[in-house]
């Protein structure tokens, strides 16, 4: 794999309850409202599952994602392609934390920082209805 080490550990506060964030990070439908910066593939399954593997798109580059865990306050996430190493999200009660770590030529921390904003608009978005 192409690109240099890099680790990012993220944690933002969020005004939303627990399974409100769980609902955006593992079911397929509001994943892709919130995470509009990355294109995903037909036939995904409403919910994201263990041994699930998918490939999106940031942009030109794949990125393939493998479901390790899928639990009601984690996701971790396999990748590799573009990005060779892992993404792990936790939440509870008004916090949502991401780590990321991986080779790859994409400035990671860059994204990560993106995608936990977007996140924490959409949520914001979504309590006000």
């Amino acid at each position: 794999m192409l690109g240099t080490f890099q680790q990012s550990h993220l944690r933002i506060e969020v005004n939303s309850p627990a399974a409100a964030i769980g609902d955006s990070l593992l079911r397929t439908n509001l994943l892709r409202q919130w995470l509009w910066s990355q294109r995903f593939p037909a036939g995904l399954p409403e919910q994201l599952h263990e041994g699930l593997t998918y490939t999106s798109w940031a942009g030109l580059v794949a990125i393939e994602h493998k479901v390790e865990i899928a639990q009601p306050h984690c996701l971790r996430l396999i990748l590799s392609q573009g990005i060779d190493g892992y993404h792990e999200w936790y939440w509870g009660e008004n916090w949502v934390q991401s780590r990321l770590e991986g080779i790859s030529l994409l400035p990671l921390n860059v994204g990560q920082s993106l995608s936990l904003l977007q996140l924490k608009q959409f949520l914001a978005s979504q309590s006000k209805n």
